[in-house]
């Protein structure tokens, strides 16, 4: 071969009576080649955490300082009939923890879509599902630790689980569950907005309030008749309420309570499935138009 010709991707064995393939090779598509990739993203993310460990306060500092705030100031002014307050209080602000893992994945996405890395992975052999999946494990990994944090820092407080290992379970099930429904949720915020800074105006003003317009830091009885249904048909209600009983955390809980209330086991996996079933494909359609552009 001259110097002047140039080597094609393969070629066929001489004498073997097939033509040499034309253009580059494709690389096929193996289920093993996808899940490596996946574990690669998701090693990324979490290395990015390991090198920025500010980005862990939100899971270790803020939810241990909401539980010894709420337990030892608000806490003696909060009365729970039958119960604990600082036993009531955990799965509330858990739950809060678990919405705000839209918040991370959004800002997350959106700073790489911000700064190309998306754009970088585009021109790898690397499939689209592929980011969305670690972005979404690395967020539930992430706001676990805040889980797991708080769950140690309600036992020094006095929060103990009565019901056993099975419903233990459970309720933590419910609310990793309606953790990943919420991933979706900020899948679309950060696919959807064009600045780090407009996926912080817009989360920070619609999930505080979204989180303390429910059951998490205070009974529903003492609110506005309006304002105790719109807290009582809340999603995250139902969650609360629904790990509350599978611990064993509930105290007397008032007749007069709404629905979702009354059955928020199955209420909360309805609630979950259907925001992930809503916004799971507005998500995909967000981010393939916006890595599409």
């Amino acid at each position: 071969m001259s110097s002047t010709e140039t080597p094609t991707a393969a070629t066929a064995p001489p004498g073997s009576g097939r033509a040499a393939p034309s253009g580059p090779p494709t690389i096929p598509p193996h289920g093993s080649s996808f899940l490596r990739q996946v574990r690669a993203l998701i090693g990324r993310n979490l290395i990015h955490t390991k090198r920025q460990p500010e980005m862990l306060t939100d899971v270790t500092i803020q939810p241990v300082m909401f539980v010894v705030l709420f337990a030892y100031v608000f806490g003696g002014s909060i009365n729970i009939p039958g119960g604990s307050y600082r036993e009531w209080l955990l799965p509330g602000i858990m739950a809060q923890t678990m919405a705000f893992s839209s918040f991370i994945v959004a800002i997350g996405l959106n700073n790489d879509l911000d700064k190309g890395i998306i754009d970088r992975f585009r021109s790898l052999p690397i499939r689209r599902a592929g980011v969305l999946i670690a972005r979404s494990v690395s967020s539930i990994i992430h706001s676990s630790i805040g889980v797991v944090v708080m769950s140690l820092t309600g036992l020094v407080v006095g929060w103990r689980i009565h019901e056993g290992v099975p419903k233990a379970v459970l309720g933590y099930a419910l609310l990793l569950l309606f953790g990943f429904a919420m991933i979706w949720v900020g899948i679309y915020v950060g696919s959807s907005l064009g600045s780090v800074e407009a996926v912080n105006g817009v989360m920070f003003s619609t999930m505080f309030p979204i989180t303390f317009l429910a059951n998490t830091f205070a009974p529903t009885q003492g609110m506005p008749s309006v304002i105790r249904h719109i807290a009582e048909w809340n999603p995250l209600s139902s969650l609360v309420q629904a790990m509350r009983e599978s611990w064993g955390n509930t105290g007397i809980m008032p007749t007069s309570s709404a629905w979702p209330l009354q059955h928020a086991v199955p209420v909360s996996i309805a609630w979950s499935m259907l925001i992930a079933v809503v916004m799971a494909p507005l998500a995909i359609r967000a981010f393939n138009r916006r890595t599409s552009e």
